[in-house]
């Protein structure tokens, strides 16, 4: 049998190397365009930055080395034109020599990826891109350039003498941020311009403030609300009206599904233009699969299509699509959409929904923030972090999380979304166990905390409000009550609360109102407060995550 993939790195590598562990006699053929079929297209920004000093080390495998481990015929600078489903054949070019000829399949797998989206806009061909490894060499020279420029004009005592070395990133997204840090590093002066109202989709925007607060922080200019207009010789105008200087440029926007070839060939697309395919990732032709970061996945809380461009999917439908041509019973999962960045030592991750998703889609949520430190504070090194899960009220199925700070974050995400794959509820993360030693965790695990709280809203012994709700209630005369300390208190609380520390309420249950609003610092106090005052009569709802995540906005 004669399988022929289209495109290679995470999903076509992946099924053609499984599949050759699977069947020794099969025929394997693979098309890549460009002239890398296997490198890590995750490292990229970091060759850019000088962080990963051997450009070698991203190339993990060559058409060389794949025919002498597994037989394959891999063919780069090599361009699929066409498909003739009738015939089961495939149009090719030859980039080098420009010749043509057809190549036959007996089964056709599909991963030509996801390109960069680079928008319609005067002077747009000055921006970069970075996708593979002839971008990321056209990006590492074009710093190397700017710098080495800035370096002259500096020596040389001119005008520009002391003008900072300047790149503008379109887009705040996962890839933008990298690259971000990495320029900062090598020594321009970086601005990120992103058209939504915060960076980071993948966080609701209080958790993404953390991460735009950092950026500012660590010398990055973050610009929200606006678009790049234009692209001048170096500079460009802003949706608003702005002028930056900008010797680099660079579209970070997002990636859009390359379909051209499925859509010629008639292939049946999704609502939201990727390739559809079933559970065994075969699309409406039974001898044509499709994998990676072109194909529609399935949502994992919904069921409902997806386009989630992340490697981890592309590498598992890849390994799926061997198993289903060489006739093993398998079926793909649904997809979470787990994603993790890193700027500047800082860490941000996500799994599943946002809570502005699920508001969007009507779904009647309990949302939790906590800030925990990664390890036992009394252990040297702790670092602390914001954690925020999403939970379905009426389930209480976890429906996301996300997470922002130092060590650790990775691992708490990756655990949560381990209980949403198993299908764990939110007040099943109390009862895990997990390992602790001090300088590794806490006895209580910052993802056991959040079970807890989860446990006592499900069973109605607390009630809490969240951040951007507390204002409106204070409009309408709810008292708010800050339970922090004086000192606390003074360097600044939440807008219209008086201060009564948590130790004084017992003495103090005449000053409180019959309906009332709590607040501490992260939470906990605010809890202590709230089951002391309920059980005095008052209708209480406790600030989650506590003055911290309201004072982030």
């Amino acid at each position: 049998m004669k399988t022929v993939i289209i495109g290679g790195v995470a999903g076509g590598m992946s099924a053609a190397t499984r599949l050759r562990r699977l069947d020794e006699a099969a025929e394997i053929v693979v098309l890549e365009r460009s002239g890398h079929v296997s490198f890590a297209n995750c490292g990229l920004p970091y060759y850019v930055g000088g962080v990963i000093s051997n450009r070698n080390a991203l190339l993990l495998q060559t058409p060389s080395s794949l025919k002498a481990r597994f037989g394959i015929d891999v063919r780069v600078n090599t361009e699929a034109l066409a498909i003739d489903r009738a015939a089961r054949t495939v149009l090719v070019r030859d980039l080098a020599s420009g010749e043509q000829y057809t190549e036959s399949y007996d089964a056709l797998v599909l991963a030509p990826g996801a390109a960069p989206f680079v928008p319609p806009i005067p002077g747009v061909e000055r921006a970069l891109a970075l996708r593979n490894i002839g971008d990321t060499d056209a990006m590492a020279s074009a710093v190397d350039t700017v710098l080495e420029q800035a370096e002259r004009e500096r020596l040389g005592g001119g005008a520009d003498a002391s003008a900072e070395p300047t790149a503008v990133i379109m887009g705040g997204g996962f890839i933008g941020i990298e690259l971000a840090e990495n320029l900062t590093e090598r020594g321009l002066k970086v601005v990120v311009v992103e058209l939504a109202d915060q960076i980071l989709a993948p966080l609701d925007v209080e958790m993404a403030a953390l991460v735009a607060k950092h950026l500012v922080k660590k010398g990055v200019d973050v610009r929200t609300g606006a678009s790049v207009a234009s692209i001048g010789a170096d500079t460009v105008e802003l949706s608003d009206g702005t002028t930056l200087p900008a010797h680099l440029v660079i579209a970070a926007i997002g990636v859009r599904p390359e379909t051209r070839l499925a859509e010629d060939a008639g292939l049946e697309l999704g609502a939201r233009g990727g390739i559809l395919v079933d559970e065994h990732q075969r699309t409406s032709d039974p001898a044509v699969f499709a994998v990676g970061d072109a194909v529609v996945k399935r949502d994992a809380v919904t069921g409902d299509q997806a386009l989630v461009p992340l490697a981890g999917p592309a590498n598992r439908h890849g390994r799926l699509v061997a198993d289903v041509i060489a006739g093993r019973p398998v079926a793909s999962r649904t997809v979470l959409g787990t994603a993790i960045v890193g700027a500047f030592g800082l860490v941000a991750a996500a799994t599943g929904w946002t809570e502005k998703r699920a508001v969007a889609a009507g779904r009647r949520i309990r949302v939790i923030h906590s800030h925990p430190a990664n390890h036992a504070g009394y252990y040297p090194g702790a670092e602390g972090m914001s954690l925020k899960l999403v939970v379905d009220a009426e389930t209480d199925a976890i429906l996301g999380a996300q997470g922002v700070g130092g060590a650790g974050v990775d691992k708490r995400i990756d655990v949560i979304a381990t209980a949403m794959r198993g299908g764990l509820t939110a007040s099943d993360l109390a009862d895990l166990e997990l390992s602790y030693a001090p300088q590794f965790g806490s006895a209580k695990d910052p993802v056991n905390m959040l079970g807890f709280i989860a446990e006592n809203l499900r069973d109605g012994l607390t009630e809490t409000i969240q951040w951007h709700e507390v204002a409106g209630e204070v409009a309408r005369g709810v008292q708010l009550i800050d339970v922090r300390t004086p000192a606390e208190y003074a360097r600044g609380t939440v807008d219209g609360a008086v201060n009564i520390p948590v130790d004084d309420l017992r003495a103090r249950l005449d000053e409180v109102a019959d309906e009332v609003i709590v607040h501490c610092q992260v939470g906990l106090r605010g809890y202590l407060a709230a089951r002391t005052l309920a059980q005095h009569g008052r209708r209480v709802r406790n600030l989650d995550g506590g003055y911290r995540t309201w004072a982030r906005i």
